[in-house]
């Protein structure tokens, strides 16, 4: 093997191959010395590669064994291009050695030994071919080139010549270099020419329909400004309107549908004369689809803590609502979006808190909140909206708050659901079945919209006085909160934290030091208002706040001390009165307990006996319960006569009359049993009943105290009369602890089972026996009912022991 020693320069970042005269730039010193001596010396020179184009000064084993035999022609020196040699590729040969050396480096080659390549013509040819396609897909078709191509013999020399024509990776390039068959070079060439072929087609396909829609949008832009131009020779600017509605639908975020349904009507609208009836229902048709809150929700405060706080701000007791939003704020902040917004129906009287308290759940939650009020609502429309045929048309109530919120997930107040009607016009009360089903709610749509909303996300509160009137269909979706009537306890508390302060503030005077007594505000709770809320008791203390008023414009400054005294100077006479204990033991009379829309009071039951035929009288506009009730004490008394003390044919000759004052006020409910039946035992026995007890329980023929309902509101109406014993049936015994401490404390409460236990608790001892009637004495054919004398004769005074309103006590919820 001859090995032969001539200047090296080491080539970068590239490769280079033979049969064809290029240039190559050099920019280290080292190689510009070895190519100026090598032009010196007769232009030999050995090209090598780096592997590793980092390297400055590379070592043998830094350069590509294979190596490229060239003859340098001329070194030339250009301005922007720096120096650059212009150089022959003759052939390949193996490199050996490197000498590292100055000015320039030296390297040792020997030749590689010539092998022939029988190349199959047609892989010539269909390697020539894909390269054309390949320029032509480019669009670098040179024909020049591709005549180069052709007169190449053989296939080393094909592979070589292209292989300097691609942009080749470069361990492809070294792959080519180092492989010395010529048809395997060849092969590798085709290979890279297809792949490259494939990607070049689809950047063509790619560009080719980018341009065609580049085109198209052209296109469209030059027609709408035709358009436009001649609109605006017209008159008519309405261009603006329409992009205005594009730009709009494409921020709105709304579902892809839906968009595609608004995209679809906007072009409807381009195409309509401005003046067309139909174009006025499209534009405002898109109008409502554009305002709508499609993505947009406003993030939930999920701090438990502030959740509570804000609550009880607000409003005072109504502990079983907050606990339920509490657990709705805690649920939310562990399953996030996962979680289905609440359906709750909060049911009770008036003024209780109910509309208000669902505002306090929007400030609680950071939400915003829309009110829908749904009282006397017939038309199912109201609910679902009108279709676009009609005209006027417009969305319904749920989609007109959820636009004017600007939130699809605010909290929405149904107000008086219970007060939906229907006729020919449609169901409303059906309409909200979907509204309010979980299961559902995800897509409701509305007739004017025609497209599904997503109302899964919104809190709805539904407010309610009575769950009677409320299709049982439509209840089953909701979950039910019973908001009772506030006790006296609760009013007061509410006046002193929350209404006094709203009521100075509103009259412009919040910075007065004004005091307004307990006293005071228990007169103006018992004897001025009437109601299970607070609205009455706010009007009230407002009348007292403009009278204060007054007294500051006229000068005066304060402090002021309002008392019980000041209550009548300024709202007048008492209005109401409230029952209060008897004053002394009497015979046949007992103190009932009675619940009522406005809370607790006393009732007192009266019972007279006169001789006669045994005609029993109920007066008092007593229901049908409360008469059963009446007959039950009557017939246990007579089959426990003989235990009682009586003689059972007593009560063949003797009229017995039960009266329930006051005689106004229809009154029904089974709890006035023992009541009743302690006050007919009373009158046939003679034994006094006490003044300080008052009693409440349903009782059977067997004597059995059966449990009642309201004995919260009934023990505070006892301690307000002044009653200090209380008997209650034993199964309500559970309900103690539920009570305010200073009525546990007050009032001295047995529980009992049987009317034995009430009669020893209740009745004193006989000071006359029992009542008799004289066996000669012929009965009167027309009795007259005498007035009631007890003790010795002395007529009983006509006593206001209660008032009430109509309707006070005809509650099957909450019975007397």
């Amino acid at each position: 093997m001859i090995q032969k020693q001539i200047p090296v320069i080491p080539l970068r970042g590239g490769a280079v191959f033979p049969g064809v005269t290029t240039t190559i730039s050099i920019g280290r010193r080292r190689s510009l010395a070895a190519a100026q001596a090598a032009l010196e010396q007769g232009g030999d020179l050995l090209i090598l590669v780096q592997y590793n184009a980092d390297i400055e000064d590379p070592t043998t084993d830094d350069l590509v064994p294979i190596g490229i035999r060239a003859n340098v022609r001329d070194v030339l020196r250009a301005p922007h291009v720096g120096v650059q040699m212009l150089v022959d590729l003759h052939r390949r040969v193996q490199f050996l050695s490197l000498e590292d050396g100055e000015p320039y480096l030296k390297g040792t080659y020997a030749e590689l030994p010539t092998k022939t390549d029988d190349a199959p013509p047609l892989l010539m040819a269909e390697t020539i071919a894909y390269l054309e396609q390949y320029a032509e897909a480019l669009g670098e078709a040179n024909q020049q080139v591709i005549a180069n191509t052709r007169s190449k013999d053989t296939a080393g020399q094909l592979a070589d010549y292209m292989s300097g024509l691609l942009n080749l990776p470069f361990d492809l390039e070294l792959e080519l270099l180092q492989d010395l068959h010529g048809v395997g070079r060849l092969d590798k060439v085709l290979d890279y020419l297809k792949k490259e072929l494939r990607i070049a087609e689809i950047r063509s396909k790619i560009q080719e329909d980018a341009r065609a829609g580049a085109d198209k949008m052209q296109r469209e832009f030059m027609l709408r400004e035709q358009m436009k131009a001649i609109r605006k020779e017209l008159g008519d600017e309405g261009e603006d309107l329409v992009e205005m509605l594009r730009k709009k639908i494409s921020e709105a975020g709304m579902p892809t549908d839906v968009q595609e349904r608004a995209e679809s009507e906007l072009k409807r609208l381009e195409y309509q004369g401005p003046q067309s009836a139909e174009a006025s229902v499209i534009r405002t048709y898109l109008e409502w689809m554009v305002e709508l809150p499609w993505n947009s929700m406003t993030e939930d405060n999920l701090d438990i803590d502030h959740t509570r706080a804000i609550l009880d701000e607000d409003h005072h007791g109504l502990e079983d609502v907050k606990d339920r939003i509490v657990e709705y704020v805690a649920v939310r902040k562990l399953a996030g979006n996962k979680m289905r917004g609440a359906i709750i129906n909060l049911n009770g009287p008036p003024g209780v808190g109910k509309t208000s308290i669902a505002t306090s759940v929007a400030r609680a939650m950071g939400r915003k909140v829309a009110r829908i009020s749904l009282g006397g609502v017939r038309d199912e429309a109201e609910i679902r909206g009108h279709r676009r045929t009609y005209i006027g048309a417009i969305p319904g109530r749920l989609i007109r708050a959820l636009r004017d919120a600007g939130t699809r997930n605010p909290v929405i107040v149904l107000d008086e659901i219970d007060k939906v009607g229907a006729d020919w016009r449609g169901d409303p009360a059906s309409a909200l079945l979907e509204v309010l089903d979980p299961e559902q709610n995800h897509s409701f749509t509305d007739h004017y919209l025609e497209a599904p909303f997503d109302l899964s996300q919104v809190i709805f509160i539904t407010t309610s006085n009575q769950l009677s009137t409320i299709p049982a269909a439509l209840l089953d979706r909701m979950e039910t909160i019973t908001m009772p009537g506030y006790i006296e306890d609760d009013k007061l508390a509410i006046a002193t934290h929350y209404l006094l302060k709203k009521q100075l503030e509103g009259h412009g005077i919040g910075d007065l030091e004004m005091t307004l007594t307990k006293e005071a505000l228990i007169d103006m709770i018992r004897h001025y208002t009437r109601e299970a809320g607070v609205r009455q008791l706010e009007r009230n203390i407002g009348s007292v706040v403009r009278k204060l008023a007054v007294q500051v414009a006229g000068g005066k400054s304060g402090p002021f001390t309002v008392t019980a005294a000041d209550v009548a100077e300024f709202l007048g006479p008492q209005k109401f009165t409230y029952g209060t204990a008897e004053e002394q033991d009497e015979i046949g009379v007992v103190t009932g307990l009675a619940v009522t829309n406005f809370g607790g009071n006393i009732l007192p039951i009266e019972v007279s006996l006169s001789e006669g035929n045994g005609r029993i009288t109920l007066t008092g506009s007593l229901g049908d319960v409360m008469r059963e009730s009446a007959q039950a004490a009557l017939t246990y008394t007579r089959a426990n006569a003989r235990a009682l003390g009586l003689s059972p044919t007593l009560f063949d000759k003797v009229n017995i009359h039960i009266h329930v004052p006051d005689g106004a006020t229809p009154k029904d409910g089974p709890s006035a049993g023992i009541s009743m039946a302690t006050a007919v035992i009373s009158a046939f026995t003679q034994r006094p009943v006490r003044k300080d007890v008052a009693m409440t329980g349903e009782v059977t023929l067997r004597g059995k105290v059966l449990p009642i309902g309201g004995l919260k509101e009934k023990t505070i109406a006892a301690h307000r009369a002044g009653i200090k014993t209380v008997l209650l049936p034993k199964d309500n015994a559970k309900d103690i602890p539920e009570l305010p401490d200073r009525i546990r404390k007050d009032l001295t409460l047995i529980p009992v089972q049987s009317l034995d236990e009430v009669l020893k608790v209740a009745l004193l001892t006989s000071l006359h026996g029992p009542f008799t009637v004289e066996s000669n004495a012929e009965p009167d054919p027309h009795p007259t009912v005498p007035p009631i004398t007890p003790n010795g004769g002395a007529e009983r005074p006509i006593r206001a022991a209660c008032s009430y309103e109509p309707g006070q006590f005809k509650e099957a919820n909450n019975p007397v």
